[in-house]
């Protein structure tokens, strides 16, 4: 059994939890400790007294810590992305990906230990000196998805370290392997007692503890909307601070004067690689009326090639979906945008096995079309394979289609005016854009976040992650 990691410590937990293969459900990938509110309030102690040491450790032992275990998971991102194609059900391809992503997020991590930055400045005093720096904030509870397993965490737990902060870490209940070999790496990293824990287990147990515990000083979420505004509500009762990246609801216009493979490649490439789970996938396609059908003709005849099939084998295109709820959610939606007049153009179908007779949770990609912007299927984030269309006359109604909804992570465009492109920077409600490259996919090294409901706070990833990570402190001195 997999234990939870506290205090420098691997400890059992309260329960088991059985990791599922979503490929092949007969195939149970291990079995992870589940920490209880007690536990986690050790771990949470144990953070705390670690917080003084750690928060004025050299910038180089943070860069050598960091360093290495961004070294070790990439010597190792073949392994791990196995695990996690396994675990979560990613093809082997985009898994590795994710790995590496993972192992250059903690390398680039590693280098802003070196660089904490701040400024002197002369007061508008005589003879005072100004010196403004960033500190570390103290313990930060981070809450992580299914959907990254590794990334994710990567991202929260690098910048949470390289900046002199504690860490209490829970990933989510549904695939622990990734977040436990990662913690595993950690544990071995030379990180001193108590500065990184792992406490997997229940949202209601563990991260209500992450909540509710006055010696958390922030709260880092990636998840649902609804979740995410108990994390905020938490939070701002006691006043510590929050980060929140939730849904999207992401467009892609295709106008009419856009090269049609690159539109189609845009679309297919968004929508449903990952399976569709994916914060950033376009679930939203907002066609002008001169290529809308033969844009819609090509993306099915392209969709008819997906091979959907066991996540880890050679050729696979399209993995199952998480579980048997993430599959029930996108056939419901499916219902439900047919029940509202929308049509079903291709796929949709439950695939109970495949070709080797593997039980898993396999949905072909779909594609719904003759939809109208108030449906839901337009407006609440599905998370699947799952894709509608929308028909607009002209460039100025897809755009104001495509900022007509609640969330505002990312949206993509594809054409060839670079008046429409440039317009189109510049008007987008979301906080990454795109122009004729697919949504669902961007740089370890930038910042990432949306606007609306889609994220809260300072945004992730890059040099802006220090905003959160940080407090900025202004030291007057007088000779």
């Amino acid at each position: 059994m997999n234990k939870n990691f506290i205090a420098g410590e691997w400890l059992d937990g309260a329960r088991v939890s059985r990791n599922i293969n979503p490929s092949d459900t007969r195939d149970l990938v291990g079995e992870y400790a589940q920490a209880d509110a007690a536990q986690t309030r050790l771990a949470i102690s144990a953070a705390e007294a670690a917080f003084p040491a750690w928060s004025l450790s050299t910038p180089q032992q943070r860069f050598d810590i960091l360093d290495a275990v961004g070294t070790e998971i990439l010597a190792r991102r073949a392994e791990l992305g196995d695990l996690l194609a396994r675990e979560e059900g990613k093809t082997l391809p985009e898994a590795v990906g994710e790995v590496a992503r993972a192992g250059n997020i903690f390398k680039f991590f590693a280098g802003e230990a070196l660089r904490p930055g701040g400024e002197a400045l002369p007061s508008v005093r005589p003879g005072v000196g100004v010196e403004i720096t960033r500190e570390a904030l103290g313990v930060v509870g981070i809450i992580t998805p299914w959907n990254f397993p590794i990334a994710i965490p990567a991202w929260k737990i690098a910048p949470a370290l390289a900046y002199g902060n504690c860490v209490v870490f829970k990933p989510a209940d549904l695939v622990p392997g990734s977040a436990w070999a990662l913690a595993e790496i950690l544990s071995r990293s030379g990180l001193p007692q108590g500065v990184f824990n792992l406490v997997m287990g229940r949202g209601s147990e563990v991260g209500a503890v992450l909540l509710d515990d006055p010696r958390i000083a922030a709260v880092t979420f990636t998840g649902s909307v609804a979740t995410g505004q108990k994390v905020a509500a938490a939070c701002v009762a006691r006043m510590a601070k929050f980060q929140l990246e939730m849904g999207g609801k992401n467009p892609m216009i295709v106008l009419d004067d856009a090269d049609l493979g690159v539109a189609v490649n845009c679309a297919v490439q968004s929508g449903f690689f990952s399976t569709g789970q994916r914060c950033t996938a376009s679930s939203r396609l907002i066609v002008t009326d001169g290529i809308h059908d033969r844009f819609v003709a090509a993306v099915i005849e392209k969709m008819k090639t997906l091979k959907v099939d066991d996540a880890r084998k050679a050729g696979t295109d399209i993995g199952p979906v998480v579980d048997q709820s993430q599959l029930g959610q996108d056939q419901e939606y499916l219902g439900i945008a047919q029940t509202e007049g929308a049509r079903l153009a291709f796929g949709g179908e439950a695939i109970e096995r495949n070709a080797e007779g593997q039980p898993g949770f396999y949905l072909r990609p779909a594609l719904i079309t003759d939809t109208t912007p108030e449906m839901r299927i337009n407006r609440e984030e599905v998370f699947g394979p799952v894709v509608s269309v929308l028909r607009a006359r002209d460039y100025e109604q897809a755009l104001l289609l495509a900022n007509d909804t609640p969330f505002g992570l990312a949206a993509g465009i594809a054409t060839t005016s670079l008046k429409h492109a440039t317009h189109f920077k510049r008007h987008s409600q979301a906080g990454m854009v795109m122009v004729n490259l697919p949504t669902a996919g961007v740089d370890y090294h930038v910042p990432f976040g949306g606007r609306k409901g889609s994220s809260y706070g300072p945004r992730e990833q890059g040099r802006y992650a220090a905003e959160f990570y940080t407090v900025v402190k202004t030291v007057y001195t007088q000779a």
